[in-house]
């Protein structure tokens, strides 16, 4: 791979990544209630399932799902009810996702790293659009005629830092913004938006239909 390909790939990568998504909101959701530490565990959950859709990628499995109507729809409705279901229980919670007592949370115990993990992982493992992308990118700057392995890494892993950094750089704004998000007038909608937002991804989810169809 030359150092055009590299760079041309880092741009269209870093556009598709600064497009808030799933995985946006879930650090933005982590961040204003457990703190912008909290969000490095489900950034990491969110790079490791972008690492497995992009090692599916390159194994083929891309290819299968984008071709195959039984899997493809198998993905999307698991991907699009894990949305769903995070959607609701924010929308049915009965507390405020902030208040102003857990300002420096305080009273606002943190789910087990792991837990943070497991969530962002099925997040990223679970959209079958990231897979599809993959493919979809990957043979437009693989040097077909180069080891395939490292050229694969070198793609994964700046797809991962670059995800990685647009994380960290919401989580930081949203911990910044915590104070104003606190105010009970607003704490009221903060539910909402965040709910019905993860609902509409879950939907954009469901209502995708494969290349081709």
């Amino acid at each position: 791979m030359d150092a055009h390909s590299i760079l041309t790939y880092t741009l269209v990568a870093a556009i598709s990544i600064a497009s808030p998504g799933p995985a946006t909101l879930v650090a933005l959701h982590n961040s204003v209630t457990y703190g912008a530490k909290s969000t490095l565990w489900s950034s990491l959950g969110n790079i490791s399932g972008l690492f497995c859709m992009s090692a599916a990628a390159m194994l083929g499995l891309g290819a299968l799902i984008a071709s195959s109507e039984w899997i493809f729809n198998a993905v999307k409705i698991l991907g699009a009810g894990y949305l769903f279901y995070l959607g609701a229980k924010q929308l049915l919670s009965k507390s405020p996702l902030l208040s102003a007592n857990n300002l420096d949370n305080q009273g606002v115990s943190t789910p087990p790293r792991f837990k943070l993990f497991k969530s962002a992982f099925l997040t990223a493992a679970t959209n079958p659009k990231a897979t599809i992308f993959f493919t979809a990118l990957f043979p437009q700057f693989i040097d077909q005629h180069a080891a395939l392995l490292p050229q694969f890494f070198i793609l994964t892993l700046i797809f991962m830092a670059l995800s990685l950094t647009s994380l960290s750089i919401y989580a930081l704004l949203a911990s910044r913004a915590k104070g104003v998000l606190t105010r009970p007038a607003l704490s009221k909608w903060v539910n909402r938006v965040v709910g019905s937002t993860f609902i509409f991804f879950g939907s954009t989810i469901l209502a995708m239909r494969r290349q081709g169809v």
